[in-house]
């Protein structure tokens, strides 16, 4: 990064910081009582309202690149937890890693397949066993069906052989 632009990410990382702690909300409150209390000062006149309009506007809009500024790195931050759990698990389908970069068709897809896993899922007579998304294709449905009946099939043979 450029020394201009570590200087603006540390800046806007303190202001960030400091905007979303109980001093600034006491100045801000601060201010607006002041500005209430000045009123019969200034008559309620037009410069008086401006005052308070002007500065509000001006902070609202310089919130609100910052407040996206740290959602953005946020975000990144947490997709790339995501990513390095998803590519660090045992079974899970690192198909996965990254989609955050898919549209909103692609993400649909996605959704649908994990509602069939769920399906798969609700027939499972263990509760806690993994599922991967690669098992909500029909290959992984069949060989999750076939898996099923052979576990139902020796859970009643266990059953028998018990009585």
């Amino acid at each position: 990064m450029q020394p201009v632009g570590r200087v603006l990410e540390h800046f806007s990382a303190r202001v960030s910081h400091w905007a979303g702690s109980a001093g600034a909300f006491v100045l801000a409150l601060g201010v607006i009582v002041t500005w209430g209390l000045t009123g019969p000062l200034f008559a309620y006149s037009d410069t008086w309202q401006l005052a308070i309009n002007t500065g509000t506007t001006i902070v609202t809009f310089l919130m609100v690149f910052l407040i996206q500024r740290a959602q953005n790195k946020d975000s990144r931050a947490i997709q790339l937890k995501l990513n390095e759990l998803i590519a660090a698990m045992e079974g899970a389908s690192n198909r996965l890693v990254d989609i955050e970069d898919l549209d909103e068709a692609e993400l649909d897809a996605l959704h649908t397949y994990y509602a069939r896993l769920s399906e798969v899922a609700r027939h499972e007579q263990r509760l806690t066993r993994s599922h991967s998304i690669d098992e909500a294709t029909s290959d992984g449905l069949d060989k999750n069906r076939q898996l099923h009946a052979r576990r139902k099939r020796r859970f009643a043979r266990a059953e028998d052989a018990a009585r």
